[in-house]
Parts: C-alpha cells; sequence; structure tokens
C-alpha cells in the first residue's frame, strides 16, 4: 500500500496589538471600557510593586524565599479579567496580579510566603484554587473541576496558567488530552519566560513555539506577545467564549520574561546575560501599557502618578497588617502544623502532636528555669 500522507490543517498564530514602543494596531484593538482599562492597569501596577515590597521584605529577612512576578502582569492581568467569580482560577505561583483582581488580601500573600499556609485561603464567593508551587500538578485539578462543570451541565470556565517548564511535564500533556478528550471548558495559559529555573527553551524542546503543542490534542492554540495586555485580553476572550460555548479548551502561549530570578535563591547571572535583561526590559508591560492609556486619553500623567502613590499607600498598609497579623496566636500556634491539614487527626499524626506538646513543654520549663537563674544573679 502507498504511503498516504495526514493532512493537518491547523496553524498557529502570532498576536501583538500594543508594541513595546506603544505603538497601536487599531484594526486589533479591543473595545475596552475606559473604567476597565484603568482596572486592569491598576492591578497590574499593584502586582509590580507589591512584588518589589515582598523582594525587600525578603532581603531584610522578614519574608522567606519567594518566586516573582515581575513582568508577567500583562499575561495574568490580561487573562484574569475575562472570567468572574463564578468561573474558576487556578494559578501556579506567578499570577500575582490576577489573583489580587480577584479579591486575595496582600496581607495574604505575604503571610503564604512567611510560612503561614493559612495565607492560601482563597477569598470568599470566588472559585479559585491556592497558589501552587510543585510543577503542573495544579493542571489536572483544574482539568477534573471542568469535567465536573460538564456532568452538571454548567456554562463555566476553569483559566489555568503553568511556565514553560511545565510544558515540559507529563501532567501538563496529561491535562491537555484529557481536556480535548472530553472538551473539557480549560483555558490553559502557558507564561513562557523562556527559562526552567535556569534551562533555556531551546534545551527545553525542539519545537519553535508551544503552542503548536495544541495541535497534536486537535484544539486551538495561539501565541501572543505576553508582555501586551490587549493581545493577552483579546485571545483569552475568544478562548473563554469558545470553552463557555461547549467547544472545549484552548491553549494560549504568552512570550514574556523574568525581570527577575526565578526565586529570591536564584542568580540569574549565572547562566542569562545582562544584555539580553536589559533588552527584555524595554519590552516590560507596564510601561507600554501606561503610555497607550495616556495616548488615548483614558488616564493623564497626573492620574499615572496619583494611582502610583494610592498603590503604594496600598500596599505599606497590607505590610503593617500582614506583620501584625504573623503575631497573632491563632497563627503562631505551632499546633497548626497538624492541625491545618486534617480534620479528623489520623492516629500516626496523633501521636506526632502528644509528642509536639511534650517538647514545647519541655521548653517551657527550661525556659523559665533560666529566667528563674538570672532573675537570681541579678539580684
Amino acid at each position: 500500500m502507498p504511503r498516504k500522507v495526514i493532512e493537518i490543517a491547523q496553524k498557529i498564530e502570532y498576536l501583538s496589538i500594543l508594541d513595546e514602543n506603544a505603538n497601536l494596531d487599531k484594526k486589533l484593538e479591543p473595545d475596552i471600557p475606559a473604567d476597565k482599562l484603568k482596572e486592569m492597569y491598576r492591578y497590574m501596577l499593584l502586582g509590580r510593586r507589591t512584588d518589589e515590597r515582598m523582594l525587600k521584605m525578603q532581603r531584610q529577612g522578614r519574608l522567606g524565599t519567594f518566586p516573582q512576578s515581575a513582568g508577567h502582569e500583562a499575561i495574568s492581568m490580561g487573562s484574569a479579567a475575562n472570567i468572574g467569580k463564578d468561573d474558576w482560577h487556578v494559578p501556579a505561583y506567578r499570577e500575582l496580579a490576577g489573583m489580587l483582581y480577584r479579591g486575595w488580601p496582600i496581607e495574604n500573600i505575604i503571610l503564604f510566603w512567611n510560612g503561614f499556609e493559612e495565607g492560601t485561603r482563597p477569598p470568599e464567593l470566588v472559585n479559585d484554587l491556592p497558589i501552587c508551587v510543585p510543577i503542573a500538578t495544579q493542571l489536572p485539578h483544574a482539568v477534573g473541576i471542568a469535567m465536573a462543570m460538564n456532568i452538571k451541565k454548567e456554562k463555566n470556565v476553569v483559566m489555568t496558567y503553568f511556565g514553560d517548564g511545565a510544558a515540559s511535564e507529563g501532567d501538563c500533556h496529561e491535562a491537555l488530552n484529557f481536556a480535548s478528550v472530553f472538551k473539557a471548558p480549560v483555558v490553559f495559559v502557558c507564561l513562557n519566560n523562556q527559562y526552567a529555573i535556569s534551562v533555556p527553551l531551546s534545551r527545553q524542546m525542539n519545537c519553535e513555539t508551544i503552542a503548536q503543542r495544541a495541535i497534536a490534542y486537535n484544539i486551538p492554540g495561539i501565541r501572543v506577545d505576553g508582555n501586551d495586555v490587549l493581545a493577552v485580553y483579546v485571545a483569552t476572550k475568544e478562548a473563554v467564549e469558545r470553552a463557555r460555548a461547549g467547544l472545549g479548551p484552548s491553549l494560549i502561549e504568552g512570550l514574556t520574561y523574568r525581570l527577575t530570578p526565578h526565586t529570591t535563591a536564584d542568580d540569574p547571572k549565572r547562566y542569562r546575560s545582562d544584555a539580553e535583561t536589559d533588552e527584555w526590559m524595554k519590552k516590560e508591560p507596564l510601561i507600554r501599557f501606561g503610555k497607550y492609556l495616556v495616548n488615548k486619553g483614558v488616564m493623564s500623567p497626573k492620574d499615572l502618578e496619583e494611582m502610583e502613590a494610592d498603590v503604594d499607600s496600598q500596599v505599606k498598609k497590607a505590610v503593617e497588617k500582614a506583620e501584625e497579623m504573623a503575631k497573632c496566636e491563632d497563627l503562631t500556634n505551632p499546633y497548626n502544623i497538624i492541625d491545618h491539614v486534617f480534620s479528623d487527626v489520623p492516629q500516626f499524626l496523633q501521636e506526632q502532636r502528644e509528642e509536639l506538646g511534650e517538647y514545647i513543654k519541655r521548653e517551657n520549663d527550661r525556659k523559665a528555669k533560666k529566667a528563674k537563674s538570672e532573675t537570681g544573679a541579678r539580684s
């Protein structure tokens, strides 16, 4: 029998609407109300300033190691702006702007990266999962939620996020495959910042784009300028509408860059050049979106300055509140490491809880004895 060619119809598009110099393609410009544009900019700015303040706190020993989100605001905000509270938002760990937009208090984020799991508790009245640090494990969860919505005949959508490194994980491919087979209403958003910690994209895969992997799963895929919030907004809006109509999942690859280390424990100078970073700094999302708003007459330079001052004040208050909350007995209770995990504590953990209690009692007795001894010595 002769060999036959299987025709593959899909093609991958690249979408950019607002370039790095704030030049606009008016034919592609989305119709977003002025108030919505201001809101999107505010949460992008709030995410950036929160991220910067947390870095200072970490360097001062007031915060644990955490992954920064600077440079990813357009992907996070441009996508989250297209889903409502009844839809599901399933993040990885660089979706700070979108999480703040969804109602997450800044102080919760600070508490979480200081080791308090209570900080991962989602806000009331929104369908969000907590920050997910293990790579790609949130993606099957997102698909499971979406498949359940199909069974219940709900018309909601799940939006989930992952990085280019996660795109190489088995969980990612399994999630894409299941979502495709069962037409699960999931929008997969890849934050392609081109490095899996220190491994460049060229060493992760032999494909030109991550978006083209959608072809293998017979779902729509598109690559967008991940620093262009308008392009992200348009691409995710189309994907959300498609999912809500029962037409299944989509894969969106946002091409962006980490303006910071992978985490505060990383040194990116060991694997990428200053020249590369400087070039990408010119493409960062906040400056170009701010120029767009001024050019469009939505905000003036003075409006931007006033919003900057207001956001700065909001972040300062949140830091103060978080550090005050960290002192409260509910959070400092050492038994939380067990009680916070299980409703019904299993026997083996109950035994460990009792051991912890004995240790705490010994420590308290030792400290009391030491204090008494020191008091006697001074008298």
